[in-house]
């Protein structure tokens, strides 16, 4: 029995999200589970799943069209279902082929106008032979096309695995994994040739426009104020090793500081909050955000209920989240939430740094790397190991002696890092 497809709400508060691509074609069955199209939000790409097995009759919007949340994208159908009258069939259920959605206008500008092609058209998405004038040209979806672009790559060196060869996104990372990510020099038309300096232009993406907005944002409205401190790291680095003797799941010292800030924030609850126009919001459970560096820019997937996890089942999860962070397969769910983000640049040699808050939560915790210098113990000169750590907080819900107390908690464990385990 045909039934209506609607866009879904995958992000919180959204009203709208685009329909990135299609994954499985008109008139083309799919299993329970089935991935049916990709839609693209601020945060991320989400894959909408088929809730049973069916076939697509008709697919409504075209690839790349911002649809409001809730309209209908596509009839779906029985397996091997067909139907005679489909105008009909659309009538009866309510619903029409959108002719009013909004396609955002594709900038595709050639690197160098004299060796400039047309691009080629998109395939249909129903059934039949192509066009005479189309065979031989490239097929490939919108999300395909710009993330091809961004990589400096040719639609022509990508196989596509989609209907009838179409290239889809996960072709042109499979593209990139090969070794193919090859920028494309770009010359300044207003200089000679002779003398032009190559550059690459990289179009802005709906995740890095998303990020760039509410990090300017925060700057603007949240009051940040930092604090500073330097903690030693023997006993830190003895435990990871300890830990990780013959372990299945190995922990590393940001998953340690991780767990720490965890029970910081159950030692100064008054930390695990964040502000909101009417009223500052503290929570039971303690989740933190942690920063991953992708091909996209940076996310912050949520680790939850830090306090009530082991170490090591908290390893498992920030490596779970990392990959999927770095493989486009986050659940929006999994990117909102929290009341403290923690990034670590240490693995880069940097030394010290401040973050910049990432909103609605109240703190970002920056982690720098553990090097070795000359402490004071006991009277004595003697060499040791250290770690400089920067609490950036909102000035609004947090004041600067809480933040203070909340910052002498969390050196103190990561000194003594045997009590997070308790």
């Amino acid at each position: 029995m045909a039934r209506v497809l609607r866009m879904p709400g995958v992000a919180a508060n959204a009203t709208e999200a685009v329909l990135s691509e299609w994954l499985v074609e008109e008139s083309g069955d799919f299993a329970a589970a089935d991935a049916l199209a990709t839609v693209e939000t601020e945060k991320a790409a989400v894959d909408v799943e088929a809730d049973v097995a069916g076939r697509v009759l008709k697919t409504l919007v075209p690839p790349g069209a911002q649809v409001a949340v809730g309209d209908p994208i596509a009839v779906l159908g029985e397996p091997g279902e067909r139907v005679d009258d489909l105008d009909a069939l659309l009538a009866a259920l309510g619903v029409a082929e959108a002719t009013d959605v909004v396609v955002p206008e594709r900038r595709d500008v050639p690197a160098d106008p004299e060796s400039a092609a047309p691009l080629a058209e998109e395939a249909p998405l129903g059934g039949g032979a192509a066009a005479p004038e189309l065979r031989g040209r490239v097929f490939a979806s919108p999300l395909a096309r710009k993330i091809a672009k961004d990589r400096g790559l040719t639609l022509e060196e990508i196989t596509g695995t989609g209907p009838r060869g179409r290239i889809l996104r996960r072709d042109v990372d499979t593209a990139v994994a090969r070794g193919r990510d090859v920028a494309r020099p770009v010359r300044d038309a207003a200089r000679p040739a002779s003398r032009a300096a190559a550059y690459e232009e990289i179009p802005h993406s709906r995740f890095r426009l998303a990020t760039a907005r509410r990090l300017t944002e925060s700057k603007q409205t949240a009051p940040h104020f930092y604090v500073r401190a330097t903690a030693r790291a023997e006993a830190l680095l003895a435990l990871r090793a300890e830990i990780n003797q013959d372990a299945a799941v190995r922990v590393s010292i940001n998953d340690l500081v991780v767990k720490a800030v965890g029970v910081a924030h159950q030692r100064v609850p008054e930390l695990n909050v964040t502000w909101t126009p009417d009223a500052v919001r503290r929570y039971s459970a303690v989740d933190v955000a942690v920063a991953v560096a992708t091909d996209r820019g940076l996310m912050t997937p949520v680790v939850r209920d830090v306090g009530s996890l082991t170490v090591t089942a908290l390893a498992a999860s920030v490596r779970d989240l990392a990959e999927r962070a770095r493989d486009g397969r986050l659940r929006q769910d999994e990117l909102v939430g929290g009341s403290i983000s923690v990034t670590n640049l240490g693995m880069y040699g940097v030394e010290e740094f401040a973050a910049i808050i990432n909103p609605p939560q109240a703190a970002i915790l920056a982690v720098g790397s553990v090097r070795d210098e000359v402490v004071v113990e006991d009277g004595r000169v003697v060499p040791g190991k250290v770690m400089s750590v920067t609490l950036s907080v909102d000035h609004r819900p947090v004041d600067g002696v809480l933040a203070a107390r909340w910052l002498a908690v969390l050196v103190e464990l990561l000194e003594h890092p045997a009590r997070i385990l308790a």
